[in-house]
């Protein structure tokens, strides 16, 4: 019996006697290329390339919360390193060589298209640019990476799963996925581009701040960018906060 004949009878023994293949050993299919890339769940961010970033477009984009300068970003052009990713930075403000307030925002089309009810981002969203438009100065990367990074399909079968009762880190973990797949590697990138060298950053998200310090981007502050809990995102938040480790001051 071949080496992957092997490796998959012992997954569909361990389907058999527990009930599932945990994500876990699901991925240990990636070993055996033919197998792994039929087997492995996909999302927007698993390949991006590590190439620096370019920018391709700069405009003026003003908004209902003051005059912003909107700049394009893409990655993996022509290269055949890994895959073309899209990313914008809405700048305000003509001088951010200081320490400037920067949200890095994920995309959200359910929350910040559609107004969902079932997460924050929507309200991070405009709280972030409104914040920003106080100080007259500061940073929005908006980036793709809808579901943290699991594409939107597939956030649409985890909100299925948590109509089932589970939480939104167990739906991931049940579908295959990590609870989070973002790295913040492409927003690092078009900070240093923008000439950012230190931030104070919009989040709740200690790993945010984590992976700026590793890339280089020094954080002075975290600034909380918290929504008041409603009937439909409490259980929610209260995920975020024991699952994923995110700081509330409110709750």
């Amino acid at each position: 019996m071949s080496l992957v004949c092997k490796s998959l009878h012992l997954l569909v023994g361990l389907r058999l006697r527990n009930g599932k293949v945990r994500g876990a050993l699901a991925w240990d299919l990636g070993a055996f290329p033919h197998v792994g890339e039929r087997s492995r769940p996909k999302g927007y961010n698993f390949a991006v390339s590590k190439a620096k970033v370019q920018q391709v477009a700069s405009a003026d984009f003003p908004t209902r919360w003051g005059q912003f300068r909107i700049h394009g970003f893409t990655t993996g052009i022509g290269n055949g390193a890994g895959k073309k990713e899209e990313a914008v930075a809405l700048v305000m403000g003509d001088d951010i060589s200081g320490s400037p307030l920067v949200r890095i925002h994920s995309q959200c089309l359910t929350g910040d298209v559609f107004g969902s009810l079932r997460c924050d981002c929507r309200q991070q969203l405009e709280m972030a640019l409104s914040m920003i438009a106080r100080q007259g100065a500061g940073v929005l990367v908006y980036e793709q990476q809808e579901g943290r990074g699991i594409g939107l399909m597939a956030k649409l079968q985890a909100y299925a799963l948590q109509d089932s009762g589970l939480d939104t880190v167990e739906a991931n973990e049940k579908l295959g996925f990590k609870a989070d797949h973002r790295e913040f590697q492409l927003p690092v990138e078009i900070l240093k581009a923008l000439g950012v060298k230190q931030v104070r950053l919009l989040s709740n998200n200690p790993d945010k701040v984590g992976a700026l310090e590793r890339a280089g981007i020094r954080v002075t502050e975290r600034v909380p960018c918290e929504v008041a809990p409603t009937s439909h995102t409490e259980d929610y938040l209260k995920t975020k906060e024991e699952k994923l480790g995110h700081l509330f001051t409110k709750r």
